[in-house]
């Protein structure tokens, strides 16, 4: 059984892919929530939600991510980040794998990725669960109906979370696999039922594809000015760091959460919806955010919720810090239509600092940007990844080294191409620990961040008074109306300031020992900016 107006199975056919089941074609989300519930995937909750767990994976498993070694993407794959696999490894993956698919149902979407007409791809999702369909629906972007008729993959994405791979037949490292075949134009998913796996895939794609067209592909969020997408602000973070929440502005408009990029004609995004942490999430904090959580269709993931009830509790992370929402873009009410933007006009650079030694913001030169920029520095947070329980100090080069396939430089060399020829202003936002490290000091107040951020987007913060920071050269603002004067010189927040002080030097030189892997990729100047 089929639905839409082609015959999926037809079409997967030609991927050697027979014998299946119920095949079901470009569901619409009644349908997919339906096909959820029947099938006990999940719970129907509160406004018509999906609530849904996802086993012992509820974060990303980055090291089971292969791509496959063939001739024409040996020299340009940064192999030291991306475990590679033989191709007939594979291929003896892609036939156990459809072998294990035959009489089994399947959900096929027809999605795009890339907001921008000129430089956006389609991707074939075909998913064993129905509320992996659901949750990539919002997540990409949605074709109209009638362009179904005559759609063409570019790509195709298989997820069989039922699946395990042999690592020792599929040259892989355990049971769970993510595998990218770019000569075959396939991305097999396994082992896992953690959505985010889905998302990321694409994202990864586009990494390696974009910037081949002179595309800056960004692991960040952006918003504009509302009625004035000139002034475009992009919000580079990893997970955790604050790239959903202080993206959403009211008084911005919201082009994307997470993944853009950045053309010769400005910024567009690459999803169609936001998957937002929803841990400790409130109405007062996060309006707009925690009001998905009540809507119909969105996939609430990994959250602890009353039998009775179907409240939701936002503070029970017994079964994952990482707990999230998924939802399309449409649910937030200042979304951009479009979803593009302008040149970005500022440039942030969130961290999460455990070590509690970074300023609440600070003004960074061009070569401050590559730096910090190529550093990556941030602390994951617990649940991101599995096996994180707690914030780990960690570099991941351009704020998203577990989904660049290309060699950090080919990024960092494109934001800095269009930094000189654009103009931006860029920052570095700490959103993680003050007045001591992780244990010791407290989490940088919101309301002070969100007060520094919209200084810097109006344009008022460049007219305060800057020192110079004695570890890291970069400026850091004095006084800002509605922060603290304290809060904005680290050491005096910490309670023993030689304690402060062992701490910064302990940081500078991880940055120093870091940074020397790209050393011999770099010019003097970036090199001269990297410590004050």
């Amino acid at each position: 059984m089929a639905s839409g107006r082609v015959n999926p199975q037809f079409q997967l056919s030609d991927q050697g892919i027979n014998d299946l089941g119920n095949v079901y074609y470009n569901l619409i989300e009644p349908a997919l929530m339906q096909q959820a519930l029947v099938r006990e995937e999940g719970t129907l909750g509160e406004g018509g939600t999906l609530l849904v767990t996802t086993g012992k994976f509820t974060g990303r498993s980055p090291k089971d991510k292969h791509v496959v070694k063939t001739e024409s993407v040996a020299d340009s794959i940064w192999w030291d980040n991306n475990a590679e696999m033989s191709s007939e490894g594979f291929d003896a993956l892609y036939a156990d794998m459809i072998e294990h698919m035959k009489g089994r149902d399947y959900f096929v979407q027809d999605l795009v990725g890339g907001a921008d007409p000129a430089h956006s791809i389609n991707m074939r999702m075909v998913t064993e669960l129905a509320w992996h369909s659901l949750f990539i629906r919002h997540m990409l972007r949605r074709p109209e109906r009638d362009a179904l008729d005559d759609f063409v993959a570019d790509f195709t994405v298989i997820n069989c979370p039922s699946f395990s791979a042999d690592p020792e037949r599929h040259n892989c490292r355990s049971e769970t696999i993510i595998a990218m075949n770019f000569d075959r134009k396939l991305i097999l998913i396994g082992g896992s039922e953690y959505a985010g796996e889905n998302k990321k895939s694409v994202f990864t794609l586009l990494n390696y594809l974009l910037p081949e067209k002179g595309i800056m592909p960004m692991h960040c969020s952006a918003n504009h000015a509302i009625g004035n997408p000139v002034d475009t602000a992009v919000f580079f973070g990893l997970s955790g760091t604050g790239k959903t929440t202080l993206s959403a502005d009211p008084a911005r408009t919201l082009i994307g959460d997470d993944e853009h990029g950045w053309s010769d004609t400005g910024t567009f995004n690459f999803e169609g919806g936001c998957y937002a942490k929803t841990i400790s999430l409130s109405p007062e904090a996060e309006p707009e955010i925690y009001a998905t959580t009540k809507k119909f269709g969105t996939v609430i993931e990994n959250m602890v919720f009353d039998a009775e009830t179907l409240e939701l509790d936002f503070e029970d992370d017994s079964l994952t810090a990482n707990m999230r929402c998924a939802y399309p873009m449409s649910y937030i009410a200042n979304a951009s239509e479009t979803a593009m933007g302008g040149h970005p006009k500022n440039i942030i650079m969130l961290t999460c600092d455990a070590f509690g030694v970074l300023p609440p913001i600070a003004r960074l030169t061009p070569a401050q940007a590559m730096y910090h920029f190529l550093s990556g520095f941030t602390s994951k947070v617990a649940g991101t990844e599995r096996g994180v329980t707690e914030p780990e100090p960690t570099f991941s080069t351009c704020f998203g080294a577990p989904f660049m396939p290309r060699r950090p430089e080919v990024y960092g060399n494109l934001l800095r191409e269009k930094i000189a020829r654009h103009g931006a202003t860029c920052w570095l936002v700490n959103t993680g620990w003050t007045g001591g490290a992780f244990g010791v000091g407290s989490r940088m107040p919101i309301q002070a961040t969100r007060a520094l951020l919209t200084a810097a987007l109006d344009g008022s913060l460049t007219e305060v008074e800057f020192r110079k920071d004695p570890n890291f050269g970069f400026e850091v603002p004095v006084s800002v109306p509605d922060v603290a004067d304290i809060l904005l010189d680290p050491r005096r927040t910490w309670d023993n300031v030689e304690a402060y002080d062992a701490q910064a030097a302990k940081l500078v030189t991880m940055f120093v020992d870091n940074f020397a892997q790209y050393v011999p990729y770099i010019d003097e100047d970036v090199k001269a900016a990297a410590i004050g």
